[in-house]
């Protein structure tokens, strides 16, 4: 990482003629790539290191492109010559999903929306003018091997774990004829492909701009539409919805300059909508049916939900009777039921008591008399109590919680912690239990312990909604940390 940040000041070094005053590690996305925010005497900038050249190539091909079209995205400033690092405008860190959580369904909230869909009209039309699709990353068009592979990847990691009986061959023909219709539009211009809202970047001015498109292709426009306003994490309500899509047909048909047939139009954007849900529900099962990652699993019963509302109330315009049977079974009640916690109620008397503290001061005591618990030792986790701009700071600080889960293993650790300690938070909720202690320990109580015990916290609140009392024992003696975990 030293090295990188070397490379990333000599760039901005070359590119500016100065030296860059500091230049700080931002937190990971999802992807490979590592982001970097430059502070220098002219302002912020963002750097970006990636070791994938293909992906860097287009981003950068895709950006310039656009902004010559004056489209809302970022400015690529300078590239190094291996092509692994480049400089870009810094567009701030809030995002529209950002605002809809911090917010809520307001109209300024609403409006943004609206802006966002606008704009992608403008990028999707646009932007196809003159642009090479020789320089996309994978397909130059998202066609029917796509929409298969979509189809495909729900069925392997969601439907096939659910292990209920269907007609195979018949499923794969009715994926089939779903492919062709939809591969059949009458519109085909750039495709975002990952269009949501926390790839859409909100900058003071109410201005929005976007990121994270260097896996665009040639495709139908509904698509992106669907994937932002159906996005399962932002949880738009029904109206919301059905405004939104109104709103950006009027923009579409604004930048084609003519009208679009609607009810056709509505149809295929109605099956994109069904390919991004499915495509939803198999990312969630992979991650959480076949990597055991907890967070992905919370996430099931509200895809369920949405797919459930979807299949009752609209209509994908094709006759696919073997893919509507095998949807009606995964929202049924007994699979919905089987994906949604438990939560607590008020009248749960289950109290779960989890602290923090040093093995040198030895492992808190049972005050509930019951004994028992949990005790997790986190001395196996690299310590960053071992370097110096760390000592002083706990597992709250955000320095520390980016080290923890960007260079550790802490979060392959707290996954595991997550699936044991929840059998037991639902059989005792289950069985009127009154307590539970759950214990993390690290060498002093300060950095790795805090951590955990943070975290563990979020996840039952967040999953069970059980009553939490919270304690960092050495910290609490030094008067390091007087606030709750977020």
């Amino acid at each position: 990482m030293v090295a990188v940040i070397d490379a990333i000041k000599q760039l901005y070094q070359s590119w500016s003629g100065e030296d860059p005053l500091a230049v700080d590690l931002l937190p990971q996305s999802g992807s490979d790539r590592r982001y970097f925010r430059v502070h220098a005497s002219k302002g912020t900038y963002i750097a970006t290191h990636g070791n994938n050249i293909p992906e860097n190539d287009t981003f950068i091909y895709f950006s310039k492109h656009f902004r010559e079209k004056r489209l809302p995205v970022p400015d690529i400033l300078t590239v190094s010559e291996d092509m692994t690092l480049y400089l870009q405008e810094d567009l701030g860190d809030i995002s529209l999903l950002n605002r809809l959580e911090s917010e809520g369904l307001t109209a300024d909230v609403y409006a943004l929306f609206r802006s966002s869909l606008h704009e992608l009209a403008q990028l999707q039309v646009k932007g196809h003018q003159g642009l090479d699709y020789g320089r996309c990353l994978t397909n130059q068009e998202f066609g029917k091997q796509a929409i298969m592979a979509d189809l495909l990847y729900f069925k392997y990691y969601f439907l096939d774990a659910l292990r209920k009986p269907y007609d195979k061959q018949k499923l794969i023909d009715d994926f089939e004829a779903l492919s062709t219709y939809l591969t059949h539009t009458e519109y085909k211009y750039f495709m975002f492909r990952d269009f949501q809202s926390r790839n859409i970047l909100v900058k003071p001015d109410r201005s929005v701009h976007f990121i994270d498109y260097q896996g665009g292709m040639r495709g139908a426009p509904q698509y992106d539409a669907a994937s932002m306003i159906w996005q399962a994490r932002a949880n738009l309500p029904d109206d919301w919805k059905d405004n939104l899509l109104n709103d950006y047909m009027d923009s579409f048909e604004t930048v084609i300059g003519q009208p679009v047939d609607r009810t056709i139009f509505k149809s295929q954007y109605n099956g994109y909508v069904l390919i991004r849900l499915l495509q939803v529900l198999g990312a969630y099962g992979f991650r959480g049916l076949f990597e055991r990652k907890a967070q992905f699993l919370t996430s099931i019963p509200q895809a369920l939900t949405n797919l459930k509302w979807f299949i009752e109330n609209q209509s994908i315009g094709i006759s696919v009777p073997e893919f509507r049977k095998v949807l009606s079974v995964c929202v049924s009640d007994e699979i919905i039921d089987r994906f949604t916690p438990l939560k607590a109620t008020a009248e749960m008397p289950l109290v779960v008591h989890i602290n923090s503290f040093s093995y040198r001061k030895g492992i808190p005591t049972d005050e509930s008399g019951n004994g028992g618990g949990f005790v997790f030792d986190c001395r196996g986790i690299l310590n960053p109590g071992r370097l110096e701009p760390f000592k002083v700071l706990t597992g709250r600080d955000k320095e520390v919680k980016d080290f923890l889960e960007q260079q550790t293993r802490m979060p392959e650790f707290l996954n595991s912690v997550f699936d044991i300690v929840d059998i037991s938070v639902e059989d005792y909720l289950r069985r009127g239990f009154e307590n539970l202690t759950i214990n993390f320990g690290c060498t002093g109580g300060q950095h790795r312990s805090v951590y955990a015990a943070d975290a563990l916290a979020r996840h039952l609140r967040n999953k069970f909604g059980v009553a939490i009392q919270l304690h960092h024992r050495e910290q609490e003696a030094k008067n390091w940390i007087n606030t709750p975990a977020q």
